[in-house]
């Protein structure tokens, strides 16, 4: 068997396995772009122009997009003046994970969340990490039809707490998170959101009314990283980041340190003094080890001084909470409480050794940590 014949059938069995047993991330050969046609859906948030175009209003690109053409994530169309979804209720990918593995490290810690996906994004990060389901169109995989109710029920089946929207960018399957969130809260599950924060204000609020935590990448303090790196916008992240605070929806960042990029002391003070007097000393900052992937593959993997320096930046501006990530057993992993500097979250990769909480307090000293508990 050939190696591509070989991969093709590894990732057919991954989504097969999907809503059975918990299977792993998982991406699939083609289907027919007849097959897509029968599972449009109409879209959310744009509005229609002469000559049949339509303009959309999901995230910042506003694309304008001619009948028979797509906007830039691929997955959103204009049929004859109708814009619609090519993924809604089309699942990639499916599994179940831990949360800490989103990572949410004070969202109900040892927690699991069933974690779902479609093809597409809205940027192009060059050192994108699940590109063959981001960087992919829905002809070019093989998905699940699925219901919002079939979803949740299948969340609640696998004995998860929350749902988790993740890998490609949800932001292009608004719609379809918005009803299997409002399906899965029906039946006590939460939902939450991995994101690049991309999003415009609109559907972001109608998002905030349904979901109970989202976390940013936010992949660099400099609109030239954005543009060079990423093919995003840093401006509409941080307004999205706002409006989270204002809307009082839990939220955990992440920044990924690329060396060279993204990792000067300049920029990460820059950054961490932003969140501590723009959304607060509470908000947890994740800072990730760099391991070089998809059209990044000539840069070594972030050494562990960068991240340590990092985290001591992130401190010393006020945040409470600073982590690592990607360094599975660092003592960054865990959380000590800001009042007494007690361990109050022991973790070890994406396990949860211990918690010293008690409803949301630390058990040595009271203090009240950040966060939602069970």
């Amino acid at each position: 068997m050939s190696k591509n014949n070989k991969l093709k059938m590894n990732r057919r069995c991954f989504i097969q396995t999907g809503f059975g047993a918990a299977a792993g991330l998982c991406v699939s050969p083609a289907f027919s772009e007849s097959d897509a046609q029968l599972n449009w859906k109409e879209a959310r948030y744009y509005e229609k122009l002469a000559k049949n175009r339509v303009r959309c209003h999901l995230c910042p690109w506003e694309c304008t997009v001619k009948p028979g053409d797509r906007g830039i994530c691929q997955v959103r169309a204009n049929r004859d003046g109708t814009y619609h979804s090519l993924v809604y209720g089309r699942v990639a990918a499916s599994h179940v994970d831990p949360i800490e593995k989103k990572p949410f490290y004070h969202f109900l810690p040892a927690s699991s969340a069933f974690s779902v996906a479609t093809a597409g994004c809205n940027v192009e990060c060059k050192f994108c990490q699940n590109w063959e389901l981001a960087q992919r169109k829905p002809e070019e995989l093989n998905p699940v039809s699925i219901t919002p109710k079939k979803l949740a029920e299948t969340a609640a089946g696998a004995g998860c707490t929350s749902i988790a929207y993740t890998y490609n960018e949800p932001t292009i399957f608004t719609e379809f998170m918005i009803d299997t969130a409002t399906e899965a809260r029906s039946l006590g599950i939460r939902n939450v959101v991995v994101s690049n924060g991309f999003i415009n204000p609109e559907p972001l609020r109608d998002l905030c009314k349904v979901v109970d935590a989202y976390k940013v990448d936010l992949k660099s303090f400099r609109e030239s990283y954005y543009s060079d790196i990423v093919k995003g916008q840093l401006a509409p992240v941080l307004r999205t980041l706002e409006i989270l605070k204002e809307e009082q929806v839990w939220t955990e960042i992440v920044y990924l340190l690329v060396p060279t990029l993204n990792d000067s002391d300049e920029e990460i003070r820059d950054m961490t003094q932003w969140v501590f007097q723009t959304l607060g000393p509470d908000v947890p900052v994740h800072f990730s080890r760099f391991h070089p992937q998809y059209k990044l593959k000539n840069l070594p993997p972030t050494p562990t001084s960068t991240l340590e320096k990092a985290r001591k930046i992130g401190l010393d501006s006020g945040l409470h909470y600073v982590y690592l990530g990607n360094i599975p057993g660092h003592e960054g992993e865990s959380t000590r409480c800001p009042g007494c500097g007690e361990i109050v979250i022991s973790r070890t990769g994406y396990q949860v050794r211990e918690i010293a909480l008690s409803n949301g307090q630390c058990q040595n000293c009271g203090y009240a940590i950040a966060g939602v508990w069970k």
